[in-house]
């Protein structure tokens, strides 16, 4: 007779890869992932690039509309869409320029092209071309210049995504 062998256990590995639930609070709010990043659906357009924002947490969600807004200034008819949990902008045939994304502690925005604006975003990356802007509750957005590198990258052949 053979024996069955008893399920396997789940390792504390696997088990963090699973988002923990949110208690129900009686919200529609999507559930928030590591650092407070909300969970959206994949999705194209500026719908999906709102729910997003309204879905960030604390200060961080007055800092998405402004962000937001600045950019639909800056770039008229700019595409919008929401991919691996970010929001997404750029030009035509899905080639994105600027991503954002929430962490924790600060909201990060990441120029796909950032090392051919001048001046530099102050974020390095592992990454060659990218650049990152870090955003703190406290800190100052200097609008003029996050405007200017969204101009310079607008221009700039995007990332295919």
């Amino acid at each position: 007779m053979s024996q069955k062998k008893p399920p396997a256990k789940r390792t504390t590995k696997q088990a963090a890869k699973k988002p923990a639930p949110r208690p129900d609070s009686g919200s529609d709010q999507p559930p928030l992932l590591s650092g407070g990043n909300p969970q959206i659906p994949k999705g194209y357009g500026d719908a999906p690039v709102q729910a997003y924002i309204a879905a960030m947490p604390g200060w961080k969600s007055d800092v998405g509309r402004r962000l937001d807004a600045l950019i639909v200034r800056t770039v008229p008819g700019v595409n919008k869409a929401v991919k691996g949990n970010s929001p997404l902008y750029g030009m035509e045939d899905q080639h994105w320029f600027l991503g954002i994304h929430v962490f924790a502690k600060y909201v990060k925005m990441a120029f796909f092209r950032g090392a051919s604006l001048n001046p530099l975003p102050p974020g390095k990356s592992k990454q060659k071309e990218v650049r990152y802007l870090d955003i703190h509750e406290d800190d100052p957005l200097d609008e003029d210049q996050f405007v200017d590198w969204v101009k310079q990258a607008s221009a700039l052949p995007g990332e295919k995504m």
